[in-house]
């Protein structure tokens, strides 16, 4: 018979041992679970006794930031790649921003995005928030919105046609169909840039498209022209493999404006610093994109997976010359009181806004980059 006592002894000096280790694990979990506890307190209290306004840290503090959203002025094309510039390189967070770009559908609907309180900022062409100020051909008058900046120092506002439709001059429109969407400035400014062009606008027949359409539906020949920026001028002969012809607006209203930066007259009122703050930063991303367009165009790749870098860049090369006043000593995103009175005076005289609007009823120029 084997001796058990041997087993009994080393099995009890087994079980006494890890017991005591058993409960030298349950002690360390208890500590370190205080620890942590009172670490956390530490966190809390001290973030408890910081605020958003807290100087301490820099406008680009991830916690610091204010989110807005951004309208582009019309889709995710070049033309406004200089909105994802400002972002990619941290324009906007070191202005105290979290910014999210969407793409906008023309200068009518963006001005109610930003009414509605949907977007906090957009480009719009200054001649579409002129008519919309103004009461347009009797509609009710929008208000509460305000330009802060000039995007362009003069209208890239077009009719885009192709080689072979039959379009070559402003009368060539007549009999014809045009594809634009509800609310662009090209269809609201039509009536004008007809009269002075001599044409008779009641043989013009427009119907509707989207940014996202309009393109497809003059490169397959359903409409003979669009409403459409010069810049379009790359994109389209990409699509369409044909040469483009362009009516552009400015043969003939050479003192309108083309896109100003808007954003709500409450928040202009309330928050100057702020306005002054994002302007800067998007105008930096501006500058930016028109001067390096290659690098521009790759950047909305990352942003807008659908975009051609090249066909980007090709329109920022072009938009460049209506970014930059040909007279020096202006700033960009410059707006002139005397100018944008002239732009007014253009659409009374053409019948399409009655008198009475003045451009501080549109324009904070406390705000804009002086000229």
């Amino acid at each position: 018979m084997i001796d058990s006592f041997p087993y009994d002894y080393a099995a009890s000096f087994l079980n006494h041992h890890l017991w005591r280790l058993e409960r030298d694990i349950v002690q360390r979990r208890s500590f370190i679970r205080t620890l942590g506890a009172a670490a956390l307190a530490t966190t809390v209290a001290g973030a408890a006794g910081c605020s958003d306004d807290d100087t301490d840290g820099g406008p680009g503090d991830a916690g610091a930031l204010e989110k807005i959203t951004y309208l582009t002025s019309f889709g995710t094309f070049g033309r406004d790649a200089y909105a994802y510039v400002a972002k990619e390189k941290g324009y906007f967070s070191d202005a105290g921003f979290d910014v999210d770009i969407k793409p906008g559908n023309g200068s009518l609907e963006n001005v109610k995005a930003i009414v509605g309180g949907t977007a906090q900022f957009t480009p719009i062409d200054l001649t579409g928030g002129l008519l919309a100020a103004g009461g347009a051909n009797g509609q009710p008058k929008v208000t509460g919105f305000t330009a802060v900046a000039a995007i362009q120092q003069r209208t890239m506002a077009a009719i885009m046609s192709l080689a072979g439709y039959g379009i070559g001059t402003p009368k060539d429109l007549e009999g014809r169909t045009i594809a634009d969407t509800p609310g662009s400035v090209v269809r609201n400014l039509f009536p004008t840039y007809a009269k002075l062009a001599k044409i008779d606008a009641s043989k013009v027949t427009f119907v509707n498209g989207t940014a996202q359409t309009l393109f497809g539906t003059l490169a397959q020949h359903k409409v003979d022209a669009i409403g459409q920026f010069v810049v379009g001028k790359p994109t389209i002969e990409a699509i369409a493999k044909k040469d483009a012809v362009l009516l552009p607006y400015s043969d003939v209203l050479q003192d309108l404006y083309g896109n100003v930066l808007i954003t709500g007259a409450d928040y202009a009122k309330a928050s100057p610093e702020k306005v002054t703050k994002f302007t800067e930063a998007l105008l930096k991303g501006l500058q930016d994109a028109v001067t390096k367009p290659e690098e521009a165009g790759t950047i909305l790749q990352k942003y807008v997976s659908t975009a051609v870098p090249a066909s980007a860049a090709a329109e920022l090369t072009l938009m460049n010359s209506f970014v930059r006043s040909e007279s020096s000593g202006v700033p960009v995103g410059a707006l002139d009181t005397e100018r944008v009175a002239r732009c007014i005076a253009i659409l009374q005289g053409a019948g399409q806004i009655p008198t009475g609007l003045k451009p501080q009823d549109i324009i904070s120029f406390d705000l804009v980059p002086k000229a």
